[in-house]
């Protein structure tokens, strides 16, 4: 019993290349598994381990309730024994609904929301002055604190700022039996006439009593203060001796401005709820709108060039068009010239092209199919015009087509703080909502310690700032103290969203609890490693189980036991290589891992870095936390971008870089971020961003078809004798086109059957027996092989298969060459990883010929990746970067950082603590800088090599 206890025992687990393993994880310890990428370390844990218990938790639910939570399949394993509650952590489950903020993900918003609406004090949203709601009794005791004899009259403010004669309501004051009325400053009797000018704005207070303070006058004044109150709905004024005038209201409502806020509810700070959002953006905080920069995007280019390049005014650049007849009539009306360049246009002329002439009537000669006519045209401007296509079209497409040339603002109403005027003028410690969540985690965290509040405010609101300081303390443990809680989710990278849900789960405390975890430490610079680790042991120490997938060396050492699965990748992996402590893994001779960790196998710094071809030059850089840096980035070499999380590495890399060389090298629609000019682009052609999305989102898409080889493939079949001889084109041999493919499942090979409250089941197609293809197809064959056959051929098999192909194998080479060599032809794209997606995309750039005047840009490419697999990574980044190509890589592993050409290290913080270079040079000038943390630990490997050396 006691063994049963203390292991989670998995017997007989076949799950995808899983090889029939048996293992035994100690329960409560903190568990690495690592291995090749692509071993079936996944498989193990999530497929097996968690798959197995989200489908027990879901067995103990009635069916009923089971319909409506999806069906969990069983894996493919034959007992497990031992198994907690799982919970799994991965980098694939980021909210990318623009409403998800990281305030709401950690619920601290949640919290902040009701801290607000309990504690906060509303001001009035128009003039900022602090608004009270008093009872009678309270404002008895105020008036009664005045200088004693004094004169005082009470007013009730009954029309404020209004047009009108007001006839029937002075009227009926004088029926109630008032006698004076102040109107507009000056005092009249009710018993006089009083005319007024209906076409100003009138403000009347009824003067309800006139008295002197002294003792004894509470119960006359409170009776008088409710006539008042009953006139004016909830409103007073007191007016002292004609020198000072008190303002006092029932109600949430600022006496001078006339603006009444509603009852301060938690759901008046939600900008999900139509009760907070701000009713011009509904509480996105942003609004899309047609960009100047996108309707024209090369300015060099004159109106009668085409500079239009927005829908519907393409046509512009053929004389006889109505778009172009239009353009002729304002430019005679305004005397410009449509053959200037845009740029070169005065600036009120680009202004009336973009938001028309202002109702101005222009005379457009046009001849269209019903003959020739002069019509009167007031030029609503291309912004306005565009505007309207796109809400009047019914076409989706032509929609997407539009939004390509829309940008994001933010909204004008609510300055992109997505509340109403009435949410944001509520403050706690003289902040309101939207400025305390627009803080760093680094900064709030020092405002709540700070927070200064009257002994009532902390009474209500002791527990809910006991949870705000936990839960802010448990971000800033995860090392995302430079993110703010208004960050949207969907800007997170992979490694940023798992530690958040992270610190929500510590923030949770349960326990006995078995978490599975997907390399926590992506994205993370070696810094911040420790806090991580820290955190971990944390959620151990509680009595929970952690299970994590990794490759990061610290993380294994740290470790109380290390499961390696290999030896290699896809089929030659799924077995358990070896088990137990760093130390005892070292010994091991079969494991790859420890021969990388022991130091027997060692990623080689080169032996001489590479000096640059020439630079390209950002100038003035400010996109998000940049503080107007200037960078040169190297050509025709590997650079490394690296720094701490939130250093401004991707705002300066993705946003600048890579969006400005698209947007002029590659003619994409987008905005570069914010920056003064950038140098060098002509030294350079085209520019290629390698990330890890998947390489297509159906089953349908394959290495095959994404590298181009499946063509190649496809005119070999064609070009047999039994093709020719059936007439067989290279179609028949596509299973996405009707003729060659097998009809019954449309050529997927499966075909899926729903089940009621029961998982969908996938079954092979009985046709063709999951073949994909009819049998007239099948029986053309190359070789002795089909096309199925060779689909289903892994990469190796496939070199061999085509080594008298000499195009087709130098595409399959290089899928080998970047250590896929044990992928199916075949494989649907849904069932690669990240770090796989990313090298097909990688071998299918390799297999292309050179210009040597390309860039290419790579983000976190070791994501995923075992060491084994970072050695191939960087010999193929280094072969990228020969014959004149740009290699630029944002990047933690100090492993890429030690073989790079030249590093530029943005910091020295996170956040609004970033943001500056702080250096830049070689892997050994770097190690050098004191203020450099990349540095630091650059010179411990740079230390190591030279000892090996010696």
């Amino acid at each position: 019993m006691a063994d049963k206890k203390h292991y989670i025992k998995i017997r007989g687990a076949k799950e995808h290349n899983l090889k029939n393993i048996s293992v035994n994880i100690p329960r409560d310890e903190f568990v690495v598994l690592t291995g090749l990428s692509g071993s079936g370390k996944s498989s193990l844990a999530f497929d097996t381990i968690y798959a197995e218990g989200q489908r027990r938790y879901m067995e103990s639910l009635s069916s009923y309730a089971r319909q409506f939570l999806g069906q969990m399949e069983k894996p493919n394993v034959e007992s497990i024994e031992g198994l907690s509650p799982a919970i799994s952590i991965d980098q694939k489950s980021t909210n990318r609904n623009p409403r998800s903020t990281v305030g709401t993900v950690t619920e601290i918003y949640d919290y902040f929301r009701l801290l607000y609406a309990r504690v906060g004090i509303p001001h009035c949203p128009k003039c900022g002055k602090e608004i009270k709601k008093q009872t009678v009794d309270q404002m008895v005791d105020e008036i009664m604190r005045l200088k004693e004899g004094s004169r005082i009259q009470l007013l009730a403010p009954v029309v404020r700022g209004r047009k009108g004669e007001h006839v029937k309501l002075l009227e009926q004051a004088k029926k109630s039996g008032y006698i004076r009325v102040m109107i507009d400053g000056h005092l009249y009797e009710l018993t006089e006439e009083i005319k007024l000018d209906k076409n100003i704005k009138h403000t009347i207070e009824i003067i309800v009593d006139r008295l002197i303070v002294k003792t004894g006058i509470e119960k006359r004044l409170s009776d008088s203060i409710e006539s008042v109150l009953k006139l004016s709905e909830g409103l007073l004024i007191i007016d002292v001796g004609g020198e000072e005038t008190l303002s006092f209201s029932q109600n949430f409502s600022c006496p001078d401005c006339n603006i009444s806020i509603e009852e301060i509810e938690p759901r008046s700070f939600s900008f999900n709820n139509p009760f907070g959002a701000c009713p011009e953006c509904h509480g996105l905080g942003i609004k899309m709108e047609f960009a100047e920069e996108l309707i024209i995007p090369d300015g060099s280019l004159s109106l009668a060039e085409g500079a239009i390049a927005v829908l519907g005014w393409q046509s512009a650049t053929d004389k006889s068009s109505y778009t172009r007849c239009t353009l002729e009539a304002l430019a005679k009306e305004y005397k410009f010239s449509l053959d200037t360049p845009y740029n070169d246009l005065p600036d009120n002329i680009r202004h009336m092209i973009m938001h028309g002439t202002g109702g101005k009537v222009v005379k457009v000669k046009y001849r269209g199919q019903r003959g020739e006519g002069i019509y009167d045209v007031a030029f609503e401007g291309l912004i306005k015009n565009v505007e309207r296509r796109y809400r009047e079209t019914g076409s989706e497409g032509t929609k997407q087509e539009y939004e390509t040339f829309m940008k994001t603002t933010p909204c004008k109403e609510c300055g992109g703080k997505r509340l109403k005027k009435g949410a944001l003028a509520v403050t706690v410690g003289d902040k309101n909502i939207a400025e305390v969540t627009g803080y760093s985690i680094r900064d709030l965290s020092v405002f709540m310690n700070n927070l200064d509040l009257t002994p009532t405010q902390l009474k209500i609101g002791e527990l809910v700032l006991k949870e705000i300081r936990a839960r802010v303390g448990f971000l800033m443990d995860v090392g995302l103290d430079y993110l703010s809680l208004s960050r949207a989710t969907g800007t997170l990278s992979g490694g940023e969203a798992q530690r958040i849900r992270l610190a929500t789960q510590i923030g949770s405390g349960l326990v006995g609890v078995a978490y599975i975890l997907d390399e926590p430490s992506i994205g993370l610079h070696q810094r911040d490693n420790d806090k991580l680790l820290k955190t971990l042991k944390n959620l151990k120490e509680l009595g929970n189980t952690l299970i994590v997938v990794e490759h990061d060396e610290d993380t294994m050492f740290a470790a109380d036991y290390i499961i390696d699965i290999g030896p290699g990748a896809g089929e030659h992996g799924g077995e358990v290589i070896a088990e137990g402590t760093a130390e005892e893994i070292m010994q091991v001779e079969e494991s790859i891992t420890g021969a990388y960790l022991s130091g027997r196998i060692k990623i080689p710094v080169p032996e001489e870095r590479r000096k640059p071809t020439g630079y390209l030059t950002i100038k003035g850089a400010n996109e998000n936390n940049l503080k107007n840096v200037t960078v040169d980035i190297p050509l025709g070499i590997m650079t490394c971008v690296t720094g701490v999380s939130g250093s401004g590495k991707s705002s300066l890399v993705t946003e600048i870089l890579q969006k400005r060389l698209a947007r002029d090298l590659n003619r994409a629609r987008c905005i570069p971020g914010k920056h003064a000019e950038m140098l060098g682009i002509e030294r350079l052609d085209k520019v290629i961003n390698i990330d890890q999305s998947p390489i297509g989102r159906t089953p349908r898409s394959n290495p095959a078809t994404y590298t181009g080889v499946f063509d190649q493939i496809r005119d070999l079949f064609a070009a047999t004798a039994d093709a020719k001889m059936k007439g067989y084109t290279k179609g028949r041999f596509s299973f996405n086109v009707k003729g060659g493919r097998c009809e019954a499942c449309s050529g997927d090979g499966i075909i899926k059957i729903e089940m009621n409250f029961l998982p969908d089941v996938y079954v092979p197609c009985e046709v063709c027996g999951g073949k994909r293809y009819n049998r007239e197809t099948l029986e053309v064959r190359y070789k002795g092989k089909n096309i199925y056959d060779v689909l289903d051929m892994t990469v190796e098999e496939a070199m061999k298969f085509f080594e008298n192909m000499p195009s087709i194998r130098r595409k399959i080479e290089t899928l080998y060459d970047v250590g896929l060599s044990y992928i199916r032809l075949g494989q649907p794209s849904t069932t690669l990883s990240g770090g796989e997606a990313q090298r097909i995309k990688l071998a299918a750039e390799l297999s292309k010929r050179s210009t040597g005047r390309t860039i290419y840009i790579l983000d976190e490419p070791t994501t995923g990746l075992h060491f084994a697999d970072v050695h191939k990574l960087i010999e193929i980044l280094r072969r990228l970067s020969e014959g004149g190509n740009s290699v630029v890589v944002i990047e933690h592993n100090l492993d890429v950082i030690k073989t790079a050409d030249y590093i530029i290290d943005m910091g020295p913080e996170g956040g609004d603590k970033g943001g500056t270079v702080i250096a830049k040079g070689t892997p050994e000038d770097v190690a050098e800088m004191p203020n450099s943390y990349t540095g630091y630990y650059i010179k411990k490997m740079l230390e190591e090599h030279k000892e090996a050396v010696v």
